[in-house]
């Protein structure tokens, strides 16, 4: 900024932005630079038409470019804070943000999030890793600046999340996410087995009314894009199986969503999938959603490629259904293939003769001699394909109300890496 902002200005008052905020939401760039102005404030300032961009109106979601004039108006601000007040953290809290980390250098660190750690503080909300950052900072009065968050994971989703150390590393990371070209690869567990068993979800989300946006669903109306990725990696028989995600659209809940809309919730996840997302026996309740892997350039130019371990109780529930971890390398494809007439042909074949070979264990299960797994749960393969992609239902399901949307087929089916 080429200004500094005094509490006591009743002028208004015009900034610069600086190559550090180049490609930050213009709200961040108040939390950055004017910490004593709430953002319900800001939230109003842009809603009436106060602050400006280059003269123009602004949104407080809106990405803002190295050498444009902010303006901004007089007052607003809260209780002085004081920008670099910072929290003293307990020894716990430190032990805490220590354990998360997987690497970290110049200009990130990548934790390993657990579940049930929320990314942000909101209502109710006082421990979150936002709070924990300062465990990274230097001691001494030239620690630097606080670390920032570029991106999100939900509280209940364990995995890979990404923290800039300086608002130039901040700007170039949240440039990437904003560009689409960050790789982000989910492991889930969800319940059953979709019928194709490698493709692309289409269902445009929108927040759910009457729920405050708390709850996302699927509007084919009025929602905005959502694209997900998915391939089954293994089966524990028809009960449910072990997926690879990944999200090429950034929606609230959007993996949460698809899945559960396509008939296959996630496991533990009560919030969209009701009772259905729960199995039977000792297999926990908590939710089976993990970032395992993250791919985004560095500002060096190398690639950062970064995989989380599984928390506690997705690892437990992995090993009880006795899948195989080597079956994924949770690597994402750059694109997938459209097959041709004759790979078609040749799935199909596939498809079937897996079927038979499937039915005839079966089968062999009913007079006594197959296996069993665990918890009523059998092991089984998954299919190498499917013959043909299935349109959109526009019916109602389960007496919801709500389309049920189905994953079209974009490539070869596959049985795991």
């Amino acid at each position: 900024m080429s200004d500094s902002p005094r509490p006591d200005q009743a002028e208004v008052r015009q900034f610069t932005v600086g190559k550090d905020d180049d490609g930050v939401r213009l709200d961040r760039w108040f939390k950055r630079h004017l910490p004593q102005i709430g953002f319900a404030t800001v939230s109003r300032w842009a809603r009436t038409g106060q602050i400006r961009l280059d003269g123009k109106r602004a949104k407080v979601e809106d990405r803002i470019v190295a050498g444009q004039i902010v303006r901004v108006p007089p007052g607003g601000e809260q209780v002085d804070r004081g920008p670099g007040a910072r929290r003293e953290l307990t020894a716990e809290e430190v032990a805490q943000a220590d354990a998360m980390v997987i690497t970290q250098d110049r200009a990130a660190i990548v934790l390993n999030k657990p579940p049930g750690l929320a990314t942000q503080g909101g209502t109710g909300m006082k421990h979150h890793v936002d709070g924990l950052l300062d465990a990274y900072l230097d001691a001494g009065p030239k620690a630097g600046p606080r670390p920032r968050l570029v991106h999100r994971l939900d509280k209940d989703t364990s995995g890979v999340l990404l923290v800039a150390r300086t608002p130039g590393s901040a700007a170039f990371f949240s440039k990437r996410f904003a560009g689409r070209s960050a790789k982000k690869i989910y492991w889930a567990l969800i319940v059953g087995v979709p019928d194709l068993f490698e493709g692309q979800i289409d269902a445009p989300l929108s927040k759910q009314p009457g729920t405050g946006g708390e709850k996302m669903h699927v509007d084919e109306a009025n929602g905005q894009t959502a694209r997900t990725r998915y391939r089954v990696i293994e089966r524990a028989g028809n009960r449910a199986c072990w997926v690879e995600l990944q999200p090429l659209t950034g929606r609230t809940h959007q993996l949460r969503v698809h899945m559960a809309a396509i008939g296959h919730p996630i496991v533990g996840d009560g919030k969209y999938g009701g009772q259905d997302a729960f199995l039977t026996g000792s297999i926990s309740r908590k939710l089976h959603l993990h970032a395992r892997r993250l791919i985004i350039e560095h500002p060096d130019g190398t690639p950062l490629d970064v995989t989380a371990d599984l928390p506690e109780h997705f690892a437990a529930s992995m090993a009880q259904m006795g899948f195989d971890i080597s079956l994924s390398d949770a690597l994402p494809d750059e694109e997938f293939v459209p097959m041709s007439r004759e790979q078609k042909k040749q799935s199909a074949k596939q498809h079937s003769k897996q079927i038979r070979k499937e039915r005839r264990g079966e089968r062999r299960e009913r007079t006594g001699g197959g296996r069993h797994e665990k918890d009523g749960i059998a092991k089984g393969r998954p299919k190498t394909g499917a013959a043909k992609s299935a349109p959109l239902k526009r019916g109602p399901t389960k007496g919801k109300g709500s389309p049920k949307p189905a994953a079209r087929k974009t490539g070869p089916g596959k049985k795991g890496r």
